[in-house]
């Protein structure tokens, strides 16, 4: 069985190096939870938590009775979640403002049909009241600066001035206040010094 693994397959999205770049990112489909409020409380771990659920379910469904039509085997994409603020006045160091919608990337065979079928029996295993709030949705972003951050993700912001300065110096602008973060370590396991996260917002040239 062939394996897709997103960190040696798909390293322009996944690994960038840890300078600023410009990327096209294509069409992906995630499964993805929406929220508010300080990402250290409970309600994100529970979304957190519903989101992996199902997509393990997606990815090990190659053991059930019916094998899902296209399946190939794959590791199970990162944690993203795409960041925004409530209130845009409030400085961004108030975690409890933030709007976020976190999701995880889905392998290609999984349909609109199988999506509603893997949520069911995910529902049958281990009850989670966040599954109902998965939704599966495309996303698009196009042109995007990102960067390869390494360290504390209280420390982003010196990375976002980095993509940001860079933007400038070579004819590019923001074109959305809110962005993305890709959790490629686990804090649960990893030194906060040694944590890996792709930083990304989308841009246009000036």
């Amino acid at each position: 069985m062939d394996k897709l693994d997103y960190k040696k397959d798909l390293k322009d999205l996944y690994l960038p190096k840890n300078s600023p770049c410009i990327i096209e990112v294509p069409s992906i489909r995630f499964a993805a939870i929406d929220g508010k409020g300080d990402p250290n409380g409970e309600e994100f771990v529970l979304a957190t938590a519903a989101l992996y659920s199902f997509s393990y379910a997606v990815k090990m469904s190659y053991k059930s009775k019916e094998i899902p039509k296209g399946f190939y085997g794959y590791t199970v994409f990162p944690l993203e979640g795409v960041w925004d603020l409530v209130d845009k006045a409030k400085p961004i160091s108030d975690k409890t403002n933030y709007a976020y919608s976190i999701m995880i990337r889905q392998p290609d065979f999984l349909c609109d049909e199988l999506f509603e079928h893997f949520i069911t029996e995910t529902k049958k295993k281990k009850r989670n009241d966040y599954l109902d709030k998965i939704k599966y949705i495309n996303i698009t972003e196009g042109m995007c600066c990102q960067i390869l951050h390494l360290g504390s993700y209280d420390d982003e912001p010196g990375s976002f001035e980095i993509m940001e300065q860079f933007c400038i110096d070579n004819g590019y602008e923001r074109s959305s206040l809110k962005h993305r973060e890709i959790y490629i370590s686990d804090p649960r396991k990893t030194e906060v010094s040694k944590l890996k996260t792709v930083l990304r917002f989308e841009v246009r040239q000036k």
